[in-house]
C-alpha cells in the first residue's frame, strides 16, 4: 500500500462500483440529450467574485465551504461548489443567448468543491450532473425540467423519491416579504451568526435545521401570502404541468434552497432512505443571476442531481443496476506460438466491437482459466501447441463449460455469432 491517502472527505471511485457511478450519470444525462440540451464543460475553478456574487455573500458556501486561494499571479480563485454560475459565465462568454435561439439549454457533469464536515453521502469532493435553460421564462421550461429528473430517476428503477415544490416571488413581491420577515425574525432570541444573516438574506433563516430555531419560526410570516398575482398565477401553471404529466409533488412553504440568486420555481428531490442528507438534487429558477454576474437579463432555470446521492438511494431501495459485463471474451494462450497467434484473434475481435481481454504474464491454464471466470466473460478462447497444430483453438462456454475446437481463421465468426 502507497503511503498517501485520498484527502480527508474525498473517496476513489474503482471497478466495480465506478460502473454504477458511470451507469447512474448517463442515465441522468439520457433524457436531457433527448430534449435539446447540448453538453458544456467549464473549468474545475474560476474567478473567487464569480461565486461571491452569484450564489451570495451570505450563504454557506461562499462564507465557510469553498475551497478558495490565491495564485502566484495574484489572482483570486475558487474551486467550483456548485455548477449554475460557471456554466451561465461560459454561456454569456461565448455569447450562446446571441445566437438566435432562446432558451439556450445546456447539461453538464463533473466535480465539485466544498469544505464540509464528513458524512456519509455529503462528502468535500462530489459528482453531480446539471442542466440549464438559459434566456426564457415559461412555466413549461421549469415542468419541463422536473419531469425530465423524475424521468431519470424512474428510469433507474428510483420509486421512494418526493418532489418538493415552492415559489420564491420575483423582485416585485420578495422585497415586501422580507421586510416583513425580517421584522419578525429581529425579535427572536438568536446568535450572533444567524443576525447577521438576518440583514443578508433572512430567507436562510427558515432553512435553519436546528430544533431551537425551529421552534421560534412558528408564526414566521409565510412567502405564499406575499407572492403576487403574476408569480401566483406563474406557479399555479408550472403545478397544472406536472399534474398534468402525471408528475406527482408536495407544496412545500419552507423551501428556500441554499442559494441566493433563486427566484420563483424552486424544487427538492428528496429521498426519505437517506437519513439527515435526503436531498439526492434540486434547482430552480435564477431570472437576476445572469445581471449580477455582469451580464443582460436572462431568466433561466436548472437542477443538478448528485451522483454520489443518486447511488445510495439505490442503495436504500435494494436497486442493482443491469450492467453489461466489461468483458464477452476472454483469450487464454499456452506457449509462444499460442500468444502471438491469439493476440492476433483479440485485436481483430476489438476492431469488431466486441469486449475481450487476454491473459497476460504468461499464467499457466488453471490460473488463466480463474481470471477468465472473474473477469465475467462468456466465452474462452484457449490454444495450445497440439490445438494450433491441427489449425483449431478451443471455444469454451464459460456458463456450460462446453467446448468445441474451432478453425483459427473462423474463430472470429464464430464467437460473434454466439455472443448475438
Amino acid at each position: 500500500m502507497s503511503t498517501f491517502k485520498a484527502p480527508k472527505g474525498t473517496y476513489d471511485l474503482t471497478p466495480p462500483q465506478s460502473a454504477t457511478y458511470l451507469a447512474v450519470r448517463e442515465a441522468i444525462a439520457a433524457p436531457l440529450k433527448n430534449s435539446g440540451y447540448g453538453y458544456i464543460e467549464t473549468p474545475g475553478f474560476e474567478n473567487v467574485e464569480l461565486f461571491a456574487r452569484g450564489v451570495g455573500e451570505s450563504t454557506d458556501i461562499v462564507t465557510k465551504e469553498m475551497y478558495a486561494f490565491e495564485t502566484k499571479g495574484g489572482d483570486r480563485l475558487a474551486l467550483r461548489p456548485e455548477g449554475t454560475a460557471s456554466v451561465l459565465r461560459a454561456a454569456l462568454e461565448a455569447n450562446l443567448h446571441k445566437a438566435g435561439n432562446l432558451p439556450v439549454k445546456l447539461w453538464y457533469s463533473g466535480s465539485y468543491y466544498r469544505y464540509e464536515r464528513p458524512q456519509k453521502g455529503r462528502y468535500r469532493h462530489f459528482s453531480q450532473v446539471g442542466a440549464e435553460a438559459i434566456g426564457s421564462e415559461d412555466p413549461a421550461l421549469d415542468a419541463e425540467l422536473i419531469i425530465l429528473a423524475d424521468q431519470a430517476y424512474r428510469s433507474l428503477g428510483l420509486s421512494d423519491f418526493r418532489i418538493l415544490l415552492n415559489s420564491l416571488g420575483d423582485k416585485e413581491c420578495r422585497p415586501v416579504y422580507r421586510a416583513a420577515l425580517q421584522d419578525f425574525l429581529r425579535g427572536l432570541e438568536l446568535d450572533e451568526d444567524t443576525r447577521r444573516r438576518i440583514e443578508i438574506n433572512p430567507l436562510r433563516v427558515l432553512d435553519d435545521k436546528r430544533e431551537s430555531v425551529q421552534e421560534q419560526l412558528i408564526g414566521a410570516p409565510k412567502l405564499r401570502d406575499y407572492l403576487c398575482e403574476a408569480c401566483k398565477a406563474y406557479h399555479e401553471q408550472v403545478r397544472e404541468l406536472l399534474t398534468a404529466a402525471g408528475v406527482a409533488f408536495e407544496d412545500d412553504e419552507k423551501l428556500v434552497r441554499g442559494l441566493d440568486y433563486y427566484t420563483r420555481t424552486t424544487f427538492e428531490f428528496v429521498h426519505d432512505g437517506l437519513g439527515s442528507q435526503s436531498a439526492v438534487g434540486g434547482g430552480g429558477r435564477y431570472d437576476g443571476l445572469s445581471e449580477m454576474i455582469g451580464g443582460p437579463a436572462l431568466p433561466s432555470v436548472g437542477w443538478a442531481l448528485g451522483v454520489d446521492r443518486t447511488v445510495l438511494a439505490l442503495e436504500a431501495e435494494g436497486i442493482t443496476l443491469d450492467l453489461p459485463a466489461t468483458t464477452a471474451v476472454y483469450a487464454v494462450p499456452l506457449g509462444e506460438e499460442a500468444r502471438r497467434v491469439l493476440f492476433g484473434v483479440v485485436t481483430e475481435l476489438r476492431r469488431s466491437g466486441v469486449a475481450t481481454d487476454f491473459a497476460y504474464g504468461g499464467k499457466g491454464l488453471k490460473n488463466a482459466m480463474k481470471s477468465a471466470n472473474r473477469s465475467g466473460a462468456r466465452l474462452a478462447v484457449v490454444a495450445g501447441e497440439r490445438d494450433l497444430a491441427e489449425g483449431v483453438v478451443q471455444v469454451k462456454d464459460l456458463e456450460s463449460g462446453e467446448q468445441t475446437p474451432v478453425a483459427v481463421d473462423a474463430v472470429a465468426d464464430e464467437v460473434r455469432r454466439r455472443l448475438g
